[in-house]
């Protein structure tokens, strides 16, 4: 996959994280197909753009939302019109300075291209909890701290 395209593919995924720092619903919504599907980190499934909008613009009316800081891991082409991006992320809650590793999560994101635009057909987010595995959760804990600026 030439650079360029997986740098507008990143861009969508960054896209999607500063419209949730942002708490903009409508911004995080637009950025799926009319189809599209978001997979919550407590296992909430919202389909189509509309109930998008409406799960999420119920979070930010209702709760102090925490901050997400990612690194996206791999960006893998699925022919020339979609792709998969996987990336790693915590959050910072309101009022603090630091990630909470309780909320340590995998980022999926399946994007297609839509009329010359990369859109979310599927957002994942799966907490990254290690059963057993606390080092796992520290090592993960610390490559995203460098990310904090």
């Amino acid at each position: 996959m030439e650079q360029s395209v997986s740098n507008e593919i990143e861009a969508v995924y960054h896209q999607l994280l500063d419209a949730w720092n942002n708490h903009s619903a409508g911004s995080m919504a637009e950025l799926f197909t009319e189809e599209g599907e978001q997979i919550g980190f407590d296992g909430s499934i919202s389909i189509g753009r509309d109930e998008i909008f409406s799960h999420l613009k119920s979070i930010f009316d209702n709760h102090s939302t925490a901050k997400f800081v990612s690194k996206v891991k791999d960006v893998r082409p699925l022919g020339s019109d979609a792709a998969i991006v996987r990336a790693i992320a915590s959050m910072v809650p309101p009022g603090k300075s630091d990630l909470n590793p309780n909320v340590n999560t995998h980022h999926t994101l399946v994007v297609v291209k839509i009329e010359g635009n990369w859109r979310i057909q599927l957002f994942q987010n799966t907490p990254a909890q290690f059963h057993g595995r606390p080092e796992l959760v520290e090592r993960m804990t610390e490559e995203l701290r460098q990310l904090i600026k």
